[in-house]
């Protein structure tokens, strides 16, 4: 018995390593960059973030568009608003690190299996059930944002009024 357990515990290390994975970042003489999943030396360890996902519509719905347009309508008639609380449209302001929080709201709250989609520049971005999306190392200038809310399928049921601002982020020249 123990050594059944010992073999899954083992099993069970050695699918795990890879999401336990480390980056190292290595320079040599002459400038050149290299990345590993192994230590050398002179190597830093690099701190990877996490990888932003979107669920996207199953490829049977997209097969059936009126059907789905019909499910959509259905459940889009459910909200009668949805928008982008902060930033506001034509906002100007400072980060430093590009981070941009945003904070949506619909009428009514969202409902089971619907979450919040914010798009920047026209591209899906981050999604959520609570009501604040953060967007990492957004670039500085104007962009465009918006909000969906699409349902457990990935599927748009509304969408939101796009909003404007404007993000200052220090030169990376200076």
């Amino acid at each position: 018995m123990n050594l059944r357990l010992g073999l899954f515990a083992g099993v069970l290390v050695l699918t795990s390593a890879p999401a336990l994975a480390e980056v190292y970042r290595n320079v040599d003489a002459q400038g050149n960059v290299t990345f590993s999943d192994e230590p050398s030396d002179g190597a830093e360890e690099v701190r990877v973030k996490p990888v932003t996902t979107v669920t996207l519509p199953k490829p049977a719905d997209v097969q059936e568009p009126e059907k789905l347009r019909q499910v959509a309508e259905e459940e889009g008639s459910a909200y009668s608003s949805v928008r982008i609380v902060a930033p506001n449209d034509d906002e100007a302001f400072h980060s430093g690190s590009g981070d941009v929080a945003f904070r949506v709201a619909s009428n009514p709250g969202l409902k089971e299996g619907h979450r919040y989609e914010v798009t920047l520049d026209g591209q899906p971005v981050g999604q959520t059930t609570s009501d604040t999306v953060t967007v990492r190392n957004v670039f500085r200038g104007t962009h465009n944002a918006g909000v969906n809310i699409i349902d457990e399928n990935g599927v748009q049921v509304k969408t939101g009024e796009s909003i404007s601002f404007t993000i200052h982020r220090p030169s990376v020249n200076n």
